[in-house]
């Protein structure tokens, strides 16, 4: 997760003519400042409500989210098709949440350190920090099937 920058985020659709439908969008993210100590593995982003994925979580707040090695350098340089599965990627089954006041300027340097453009973005679209509670994790990132991290081996991984 630490190294990339985006996600696709699959929520359940509330969307007149697409209810109860897979629906997915892209997000960016951050789990902290990059560099190799920033990471905390908690996938934060910045959310407005207008947002169509956003009006999904507010009926439903489930969600996966799934990150790839394919958008940084590695799987370019070993020539990886984004589909093989060495070219590892990682899918999160969880929810999303608002993230607290004590948790707000975590958030706030997690994304902007990332994606400094988020500062500018329109005020006047209620802007708000969020994070994927994570519930169960996929990994694949060899051929024969995925491997089945828990939340718990996740978060004691230290970079």
């Amino acid at each position: 997760l630490h190294s990339c920058d985006w996600g696709a985020l699959a929520t359940l659709s509330a969307q007149e003519g697409l209810r109860g439908r897979p629906f997915a969008n892209i997000f960016s993210l951050s789990d902290g400042p990059p560099g190799p100590c920033g990471g905390s593995g908690v996938p934060y982003l910045y959310l407005t409500d207008m947002e169509i994925s956003v009006q999904d979580l507010e009926v439903n707040s489930n969600a996966s989210l799934t990150v790839s090695l394919a958008q940084t350098p590695y799987c370019r340089k070993h020539k990886y098709d984004p589909q093989n599965p060495l070219c590892a990627h990682i899918i999160f089954v969880g929810s999303i949440v608002k993230v607290n006041d004590s948790e707000a300027d975590l958030a706030k340097k997690a994304l902007f350190t990332r994606h400094p453009e988020m500062e500018s973005w329109p005020k006047d679209h209620n802007w708000f920090f969020a994070k994927f509670n994570i519930t169960n994790i996929w990994v694949l990132d060899y051929f024969g099937g995925l491997k089945i991290v828990t939340p718990e081996e996740y978060y004691s991984v230290k970079p």
